[in-house]
Order: C-alpha cells, then structure tokens, then sequence
C-alpha cells in the first residue's frame, strides 16, 4: 500500500491537495466546514477533532512526521466556527451534541465507516469523541481520547487541589486574586498563566521555543466560544460555562470500541482518571507520557506517536 500511498489520481480532491470544504446542516442553516486529507490508505484512516473548544487542527501538523511513514491515512479538520471553517457566532450551536452531529456529518461525507474509521480526540476533542462513541461507535474502527479525563468536576477538582498549589505561591494567589475578581481580561493574568502555567502543563517548553503549529493555533482560537463553554479560567471552569457539569464517567462502561487513552505526567488532565478510564470501557489500554503534558505530542512526542501508531496497527490487524 506504501507504493499508493500518496496517489491523488483517482481522488476527486487532487484539485486542492486534499482540502475539502464539507457543507454542515445545522439548527441554524447550512455552514461549511474544512479538512484536508493526507495519504491513502483503505482501513487505517484518522480523523483528527481538536481542542479549545475553538482551537484549530494546525496544532496536530506534528502528525505529518509520523503518520505518513506508519502509510496511515488522516484527516485534519477546523470545526465549525474555528479557523478555516465557517464562523457563524451563533452561540446556539455551541452545545455538545450539535458538535456530535457535524463530526457524523463529516464522516459521511468524507467515506469513513467501521471499516477503517478512527477517531482521534484531543483535550476538548477528546470530550466529543467519547460523546461520539456513545451515540455512534457502530460507525468506529477504534477510537483515541488523548489527554481529556471522562468528568470535568474531576478536571476542576485536580487543576485548584494538585496543580495550582505546585506553583509559586505568590503567583498562585495573584492568579487567585485575579480571577476572584474575575479580571480575566487583565493582560497579568495571561502574563502568569503563559509564563508560570503553560510551560509546566500544557507544552513543557519555553514559549519562545513552543512550535509554530501551537502558536498559530493559539492565535487563532475563538475566544468567545472558548469562554462560552469552558469559561475564562485556567483552572478547571467557572461560572455558567456549558461544559462545567460534564460527566461520563458512569457511561465509559458502554464504549465497546478499541480504545486508547493518552495521558502525560504533568498534564493538565490527571493521568490517572486517563488511566483508570482505559479500564472502564471494554476493551481499552493506557499510554503514558512519562515527560509529556497536555500537549504530548509535542513535549514527549517518541513516546505518543510510537503508541499511537501501535494502537492503531494492532486493531488493524
């Protein structure tokens, strides 16, 4: 398969490198959304859901060092209102199951079924793939939830009780004192999370050493609907953030699938619910990042792709 695997003769988005703009069916009307194919491959394909919500896929361009040589075939993808897609502000489309019902508009559109079909899902795209399996993993190969606990009361317990006393207590009570105040626009409370906060548990790397896929894809991010449904904080979410109350830790067990969870030592997200959800859905396995963060990807990315890429073989078998 290797020797096809970069063969667009027969595909009909050759014309555009394998970008194509996949017209959505919403409460609200008809958007498009953008993704771009890359490689061939007939039972190992890779759709790729990223986080924020209202991130972008170009933090997930990493991939293309690790997918292409493994002859796995994947898809990037902008949801609705990020980046390349369409962005209609309409916040009546920011709920979970609107996003469950695009991902399956997608898959349809793009070919994929339970014969080749992997869902990969990041942070706040690791949340809609567990949705997505819930309602539709008949139409699953496998299914990867990557650095995203199954509970975000668990998330919020976690980031205020282990990860915020780990850092400088001075920092830590001007973070506090900030968002007591709910001054989240105050450029200081960006300045500490970015210097004391990111780089310890999101990409353990200096920012001025992070990735251009990451910076980019933190520039692009769609704010108001990032605060929208997972609020202003830093540390777990606040206020009435749609997501705040997400939960499904009770239904793991109804996930069949292959599935593989991804965690890192110093993650946002504590690796051991990541762990502990690989023993609650049927058939399911661990990989942790013993170097990595919320970003693994990046920060311990040997040990991500290599257990990715063998996850997905190993079902393919």
């Amino acid at each position: 398969m290797k020797t096809n695997y970069l063969d667009y003769a027969d595909r009909e988005d050759k014309l555009s490198g394998g970008v194509r703009m996949i017209p959505i069916q919403t409460p609200a009307g008809e958007f498009k959304v953008w993704t771009k194919r890359v490689g061939n491959h007939p039972t190992m394909k890779v759709l790729l859901l990223h986080g924020g919500p209202g991130a972008t896929h170009e933090y997930f361009e990493c991939f293309d060092s690790f997918f292409p040589q493994a002859g796995i075939e994947y898809y990037y993808y902008d949801q609705l209102e990020s980046a390349y897609s369409d962005q209609p502000s309409d916040s009546s489309l920011w709920n979970i199951d609107r996003f469950v019902d695009e991902v399956e508009q997608v898959r349809i559109a793009l070919g994929l079924d339970n014969s080749n079909f992997y869902l990969l899902g990041h942070s706040w795209g690791g949340i809609l793939g567990i949705e997505y399996a819930l309602k539709y993993q008949e139409n699953l190969k496998g299914l990867i939830i990557a650095n995203m606990v199954a509970s975000i009361p668990s998330y919020m317990k976690y980031a205020n009780e282990v990860l915020g006393p780990q850092l400088d207590p001075e920092v830590l009570a001007e973070i506090r004192a900030l968002e007591a105040s709910e001054d989240y626009a105050n450029p200081r409370y960006a300045d500490l999370v970015f210097t004391h906060y990111y780089p310890k548990h999101v990409i353990r790397m200096p920012l001025d050493q992070w990735p251009d896929p990451v910076s980019r894809a933190f520039a692009k991010i769609n704010t108001d609907m990032y605060v929208t449904m997972q609020g202003p904080s830093e540390f777990g979410v606040v206020g009435d953030a749609k997501l705040k109350n997400w939960d499904r830790t009770q239904d793991l067990s109804k996930i069949s699938v292959p599935t593989l969870t991804i965690g890192g030592a110093y993650d946002t997200m504590d690796p051991k619910h990541m762990e502990w959800m690989a023993s609650q859905v049927q058939n399911g396995s661990y990989l942790h990042c013993p170097n990595g963060s919320h970003m693994d990807m990046y920060d311990d990315q040997e040990t991500f792709f290599a257990g990715l890429i063998k996850f997905i073989k190993d079902v393919d078998l």
